[in-house]
C-alpha cells in the first residue's frame, strides 16, 4: 500500500468544514464563512464571505428536510464559487460575451445577470445528474417491469445499474487532461483536512504526509445516496402499488412507467435527506458501520483525487485558515 493511502491514526476530532477544487484554487465552507482561494502564480487571492446560517428551529432545520436544503445550497454556494475562480484566475481565456449575454446584462443588470447564470448553471448541473443517474437507469429496467415483477428486485438491478454509470463516469472524467489539476486540488483540501483534524500545525510538510482519501467527501455523499435510493425506491413503490392496486394492472404500460419516474422524481429530496442524516450520524462516530458505509466513496476517491504539489497545498492550508472559527469547536461534529 502507498504511504499516501495509509489512513491516519491521529484524528483527534472531527471538523464540519469540508470545500470543493476549483479552477487553480480551493473553496472552503466553515461553520461561519466561505472561503476562496485562488493561485496567481506565486501570489494567493482570498476571498471570504459570511456563510447563512440558518436559525434552529425553523423548517430549513428540521431532519429530513435539512438535508435537502444544504445539498441545494452548496450546489449554489458550489457553481458560484467555481464562477468566481474563473473570473480571478489570468490564464482563463476572455472571451466576448454573445448578444443574448449582453441583452441579458443592460436588462437584468449586473447582479441579477449573475444571480440568472448562476441559477441557470445550477439547474443546469442538477438536471444532468437526474438524467444521467436516475432517469436513465429508470428508463432501462423500466423495460423489465413485465419479465420481473418482484418490486424490491426492480430496484436492486436500477441501483446497480445508477453505481454502475456513475461509477463509469467518474472513471472516464478523471482520465480528463482537463481534471487532473482539479483532482489534484481535490486532494489537497482532503491532506489539508486531514492534518486539521489530527491537531497537527498547518504547513506543507504536515500536510504532505496525510491521505488524500476522507470519509465525509462528497463522493461518499452521492454512493450512499444512490444505495438509499434502492432502500426508499423499494418500500415507496411497494406502498404505492399497496395503495393504488390498479397500477398492477398497467405494469408495463408507457403510462405505468411515466408514474413510476415521475414518483421517483419526488422521493429524491426524501433520498438526499435520509442520506445526510446518515452521513450526519457517520461523521460523529467510527465503528464497523461507518466503516462499511465509507469504504466504497474512499475506494472512488481514488479517482477523483491525485496528490497534489506544495503550491496547491499552499492554496489549501489558506483555504482553511480563513474559515476556522472564532471559538474554537465550534466546527466540530
Amino acid at each position: 500500500m502507498k504511504k499516501q493511502d495509509v489512513q491516519p491514526c491521529c484524528e483527534k476530532f472531527k471538523t464540519m468544514i469540508g470545500g470543493q477544487a476549483l479552477i487553480e484554487g480551493i473553496m472552503m465552507r466553515g461553520p461561519e464563512k466561505d472561503a476562496i482561494v485562488v493561485r496567481h502564480g506565486e501570489e494567493l487571492e482570498l476571498e471570504v464571505t459570511p456563510r447563512k446560517i440558518h436559525e434552529k428551529g425553523t423548517v430549513a432545520t428540521w431532519p429530513l428536510i435539512r438535508g435537502a436544503v444544504n445539498f441545494f445550497d452548496s450546489q449554489v454556494a458550489g457553481v458560484k464559487a467555481l464562477m468566481r475562480s474563473a473570473d480571478l484566475n489570468p490564464e482563463m481565456e476572455e472571451t466576448e460575451p454573445s448578444k443574448f449575454d449582453q441583452w441579458l446584462e443592460n436588462k437584468l443588470g449586473n447582479e441579477k445577470f449573475q444571480k440568472w447564470l448562476v441559477g441557470i448553471a445550477v439547474a443546469l448541473g442538477l438536471g444532468v445528474s437526474i438524467l444521467l443517474f436516475f432517469l436513465l437507469p429508470a428508463v432501462l429496467v423500466g423495460f423489465f417491469d413485465e419479465i420481473i415483477h418482484n418490486t424490491v428486485v426492480l430496484h436492486l438491478i436500477e441501483g446497480l445499474v445508477r453505481m454502475a454509470i456513475f461509477m463509469a463516469y467518474m472513471v472516464l472524467v478523471s482520465r480528463m487532461n482537463e481534471m487532473k489539476r482539479v483532482f489534484a486540488y481535490h486532494g489537497a483540501e482532503h491532506k489539508t483536512i486531514r492534518c486539521y483534524e489530527a491537531g497537527l500545525p498547518l504547513t506543507v510538510e504536515n500536510v504532505r504526509q496525510q491521505t488524500r482519501l476522507h470519509p465525509r467527501c462528497g463522493t461518499s455523499f452521492l454512493l450512499v445516496v444512490m444505495v438509499i435510493s434502492i432502500l426508499v425506491f423499494s418500500v415507496a413503490s411497494s406502498a404505492l402499488l399497496a395503495v393504488f392496486p390498479m397500477l398492477e394492472a398497467m405494469r408495463g404500460g408507457m403510462l405505468y412507467r411515466v408514474i413510476m419516474i415521475a414518483y421517483k422524481l419526488l422521493l429524491l429530496p426524501l433520498v438526499v435527506g435520509v442520506t445526510y442524516e446518515i452521513n450526519r450520524w457517520a461523521g460523529k462516530h467510527d465503528n464497523v458501520i461507518t466503516k462499511i458505509l465509507t469504504a466504497p466513496g474512499m475506494w472512488m476517491q481514488k479517482f477523483t483525487t491525485r496528490e497534489p504539489d506544495d503550491s496547491m497545498i499552499e492554496v489549501a492550508i489558506k483555504a482553511v485558515e480563513a474559515v476556522l472559527p472564532e471559538n474554537e469547536g465550534d466546527d466540530r461534529w
